[in-house]
């Protein structure tokens, strides 16, 4: 059976599959990325693990995977297949495309930013299906964005396209990491608004989750901390479909899983916010934590397969 191998590394972990032709998960596994043995270390976890996928693959459907796809953080060069530079990792200009296409036996393997090929899954076969424009904005430790045309996702001329968490929403406001202030992950992530419920409450282990239970109970300090998130959130947002025009946005994220505590208001603060601008479908994403390896899949599969999968909307 023909099958690509799809690899997702993140901060603490990685999960590497065998994907379908269809973008179905034929075998999924997972470990950590060993971060703390220090980059070369990561590394090699990291050709080690596509390599047992590989071996895997043969003893399983008697032939070996037909290409690779693998999503890193950080700033990646998708056209040169090179791993820029990723602080949680420690690496720097990580030539992880033609190294994997060695240990893999020469197939042809595709490297993608984490986000955008979450992304991608999300737009393609998840809570985007159909939609030929689409903005995917994952809710985690900051907030990124993954922009959606005709199947494909862009990835800008430097590959920073989608970096939405740093729109300035409340200017000379929280000093984000980035050197500006106010920008909008400062005051909408998961990490932000743990971070103001804690303050909020005096109890450093108060997260997020917390705050969203208090929100449905009806806790007023958490109705108002989860207010402010939201309405920057939507400034955020209007901001971005204003540019970008999307028929369909997701939202994913440690935040969405919140549910309707979250959609709810934050679909009622977009809509009162927009004036001539077409308001899109605003829908949880779909796939949970196995984007980032279906979009892997679907990577790998495009270099065998280079059509546009999209049907597109009316």
């Amino acid at each position: 059976m023909r099958h690509v191998i799809a690899l997702d590394v993140g901060g603490t972990g990685m999960k590497a599959a065998l994907a379908g032709a269809n973008g179905e998960l034929l075998h999924l596994a997972r470990r950590a990325t060993g971060r703390e043995r220090g980059p070369d270390a990561v590394v090699e976890g990291i050709l080690g693990f596509a390599a047992e996928l590989r071996a895997y693959g043969i003893e399983r459907f008697g032939e070996p995977a037909a290409a690779a796809g693998v999503a890193v953080p950080g700033i990646v060069d998708e056209e040169r297949g090179v791993a820029a530079y990723a602080a949680n990792l420690g690496w720097r200009d990580v030539p992880l495309r033609a190294l994997l296409g060695e240990r893999l036996g020469g197939v042809p393997v595709a490297l993608g930013h984490d986000v955008r090929t979450g992304g991608l899954a999300e737009g393609r076969i998840g809570a985007g299906k159909g939609a030929d424009r689409f903005l995917f904005v994952p809710l985690g430790t900051g907030i990124a964005g993954a922009i959606g045309i005709g199947g494909r996702v862009e990835s800008g001329a430097h590959g920073f396209a989608g970096e939405i968490g740093h729109i300035v929403v409340r200017p000379g406001g929280a000093l984000c990491p980035c050197g500006q202030r106010g920008c909008l992950e400062r005051y909408a992530s998961a990490a932000a608004v743990s971070q103001a419920w804690a303050a909020a409450t005096g109890d450093a282990g108060a997260d997020a989750a917390d705050c969203a239970k208090a929100v449905a109970s009806g806790d007023p300090k958490a109705v108002r901390v989860w207010r402010d998130a939201v309405d920057a959130l939507a400034d955020g947002l209007v901001t971005a479909l204003t540019l970008l025009d999307p028929r369909t946005l997701i939202i994913g994220g440690g935040l969405a899983e919140a549910g309707e505590t979250l959609f709810t208001p934050l679909r009622e603060a977009v809509r009162r916010r927009v004036t001539f601008q077409k308001l899109p479908s605003i829908v949880p994403a779909a796939l949970g934590d196995t984007a980032g390896c279906l979009g892997a899949g679907l990577l790998a599969w495009d270099l065998l397969e280079p059509t546009d999968r999209t049907e597109v909307a009316t």
